[in-house]
């Protein structure tokens, strides 16, 4: 599956952690920036998924194409680093504000940096 073109579509994210206990925690997510077909990147608050992801690196990502049926695919994440700063945050930032809306990026604070460790169908 090309992840560039999945994720240049419309759609619904969700990305599932787990903290060091196994706690699980699910949230609404943005389309990731694409670096590569192994490498997706997303800005994040300080929030839950941030914070697991800290404690536990490994995620997964569930992406639905928007309109009917049960297109899009699931992916399975491993943390590589986070960023407080620099360029891909900015661009974050950036998009956050034109996209949501003028502000929205002020609430990102991070960048993570996610390897693709597999690609499974969404149904």
């Amino acid at each position: 599956m090309n992840l560039s073109n999945l994720f240049n579509q419309q759609g619904l994210g969700v990305m599932a952690t787990a903290s060091r206990e196994g706690h699980v925690n699910s949230a609404v997510y943005a389309r990731p920036h694409v670096i590569d077909e192994k490498t997706l990147v997303w800005g994040m608050t300080d929030g839950r998924t941030y914070r697991n992801i800290i404690e536990n690196p490994h995620a997964s990502f569930l992406f639905k194409i928007a309109g009917g049926g049960f297109s899009g695919a699931r992916l399975v994440l491993d943390l590589i680093k986070t960023e407080e700063g620099g360029d891909m945050l900015a661009q974050i930032k950036a998009s956050a504000d034109a996209t949501v809306g003028p502000g929205t990026g002020a609430s990102v604070t991070h960048v993570a940096w996610f390897s693709v460790t597999e690609v499974r169908p969404l149904i």
